[in-house]
């Protein structure tokens, strides 16, 4: 079971780190820096958990040392990707339909709001640290490894896939629908959803961590129902007329050999 002091502790620390990131917010007038806090905030959530839970087994240094990682690559990614593109259209639009209180409603429901999302899928990360025990890895903390690995692949493949092809100026226009795209029409959010699944394992593998399972499914729901996937093709169903054709072969969410077999069309949008 948890508890609960370290977990108040770790949410604090979330409210805190991302109050802080919403006064820089308002200094440069750009909420879109949220998302670039969001993966390191669980990698110091996960330094929180490892200070206080003082078990430094073997599955708390790779769970804390793999979030890291995953956090301080999509940081960097996302800082590159967004860097001289003004604010999210997300954000601007709510700043435009809410200019007077924009502050204080950016801080309730983007900020706060997902810092209590930190604290709340953070929960693995503390489940894996707090017990000593087993003290060696378990097969399910190899799965939770190689599932982190493959998740991470594909999060990260996916993004350089789609920088790649967007930095040529012959595909304006397109749709991609190559490498991991091929097979699903958002192989990085797949990839996120999976390598959490990945560190959830790290949890299950001490007792009583199966507690923890509402983590990736949380993930999982608001990368394909709220944020990720519904969010985007929303828009690309009304930016691109090719996206439709390109979504009627593939496969939203979990990869899966496109319809109509092998033929890998060029779409123009």
């Amino acid at each position: 079971m948890a508890s609960w002091p370290p977990l108040a502790l770790a949410l604090g620390a979330a409210l805190a780190m991302t109050t802080l990131v919403w006064v820089a917010s308002l200094v440069k007038r750009d909420a879109s820096i949220i998302d670039v806090f969001w993966g390191p905030g669980f990698a110091v959530l996960g330094f929180v958990y490892f200070v206080v839970a003082e078990a430094h087994s073997p599955r708390a240094h790779l769970a804390v040392g793999l979030v890291t990682l995953w956090g301080l690559r999509l940081s960097v990614y996302i800082l590159w990707r967004n860097w001289g593109q003004g604010e999210d259209y997300r954000y601007r639009e709510m700043r435009e339909r809410n200019p007077a209180t924009f502050p204080v409603r950016s801080l309730l429901n983007v900020f706060w709001l997902q810092a209590v999302l930190l604290w709340a899928i953070s929960t693995p990360l503390y489940q894996a640290q707090r017990r000593p025990d087993p003290v060696s890895l378990t097969p399910l903390d190899i799965l939770g490894l190689a599932l982190f690995l493959v998740g991470l692949a594909f999060e990260a493949g996916g993004d350089w896939q789609l920088a790649r092809f967007k930095r040529d100026p012959g595909n304006k226009g397109k749709v991609m629908n190559r490498g991991l795209w091929r097979y699903t029409r958002h192989p990085n959010y797949f990839g996120d959803a999976l390598l959490w699944w990945g560190l959830f394992c790290f949890a299950a593998a001490t007792p009583g961590g199966w507690w923890t399972v509402y983590s990736p499914v949380l993930m999982t729901l608001l990368l394909m129902r709220v944020s990720g996937v519904t969010l985007l093709e929303r828009r690309l169903q009304q930016t691109k007329p090719a996206y439709r054709e390109y979504a009627e072969r593939t496969n939203a969410f979990f990869p899966w050999f496109p319809a109509g077999g092998g033929s890998d069309p060029r779409s123009k949008g």
